[in-house]
C-alpha cells in the first residue's frame, strides 16, 4: 500500500501504459496476467475519469540516423532496423482497447518522457499525478519514474501491472528502488485511490 496520502484527484490524474505491444508482450511468460491487470487498471481510469496515456516504442525512418553508434541498447536497434513504425505487432496490443480521446505517444528511447513532448501535453492537461505500469520494470518504468519525478509529478506504480524479463530485477526495482521516489501499489488498491476534490 502508498506510504503517503492515498488518495488523488481523478481529473488530475494520468494511467500510462508503457509498452504494452504485442512483440513486448510475447516476451513475458506471464503475459496474460499482465494484460488482465492492465486491463483492470484501464477500467479503474476510464470508470473514473481518469486520463489514458498509452506509450509505446517504434522507430521511423529518419529515427534511426538519430541513434550514436556506440548506444549499448538502440545501437543494436540501429544496425538492424529493429521495431521499426508500421509492424502491426508494434501497436498497442488490441486487448487494451485504445479509444478516441486516449493519449497514444511515441517513444525512441526508455522513457515515456525522453523523445515525446508528452511532458507539455499532461501540463497542458493540468495532470500532476500518474499511475504507471509497462514493460519492462528496468527499462521504461524505472527511466519513466526517474524523469517524472524530476519534474515533480506523484508517481504510482502498479507492481502488477509491471514486469520485467528478469523476475529478481523486477524485485528489487519494486521493492527497493522505485518505493523512494513513487508510491507501489498493485490494481487492486485502485479503488480506494480517488476522490473527488
Amino acid at each position: 500500500m502508498p506510504t503517503s496520502d492515498q488518495s488523488i484527484v481523478a481529473r488530475r490524474t494520468a494511467l500510462m501504459l508503457m509498452d504494452y505491444q504485442p512483440a513486448i508482450l510475447g516476451q513475458l511468460p506471464g503475459r496474460d496476467a499482465l494484460l488482465e491487470n492492465a486491463r483492470a487498471a484501464l477500467g479503474w481510469a476510464r470508470e473514473h475519469g481518469v486520463k489514458v496515456v498509452f506509450v509505446r516504442v517504434a522507430f521511423a525512418p529518419e529515427d534511426y540516423a538519430a541513434i550514436p553508434r556506440h548506444h549499448k541498447t538502440f545501437g543494436a536497434v540501429k544496425q538492424g532496423l529493429l521495431f521499426a513504425d508500421g509492424d502491426p505487432s508494434l501497436e498497442i496490443d488490441p486487448a487494451l482497447a485504445v479509444r478516441d480521446g486516449d493519449l497514444v505517444v511515441r517513444k525512441t528511447r526508455y522513457g515515456a518522457f525522453s523523445t515525446t513532448g508528452l511532458h507539455t501535453l499532461l501540463g497542458d492537461a493540468s495532470i500532476d499525478t500518474l499511475v504507471v505500469g509497462g514493460i519492462s520494470t528496468a527499462g521504461v518504468v524505472l527511466s519513466t519514474v526517474r524523469d517524472a519525478a524530476d519534474q515533480d509529478y506523484r508517481i504510482f506504480v502498479l507492481a502488477d501491472a509491471t514486469e520485467d524479463p528478469d523476475p529478481e530485477v523486477h524485485r528489487v526495482l519494486i521493492e527497493k528502488v522505485l518505493p523512494r521516489q513513487a508510491d507501489v501499489i498493485t490494481t487492486s488498491d485502485l479503488k480506494a485511490l480517488v476522490r473527488d476534490a
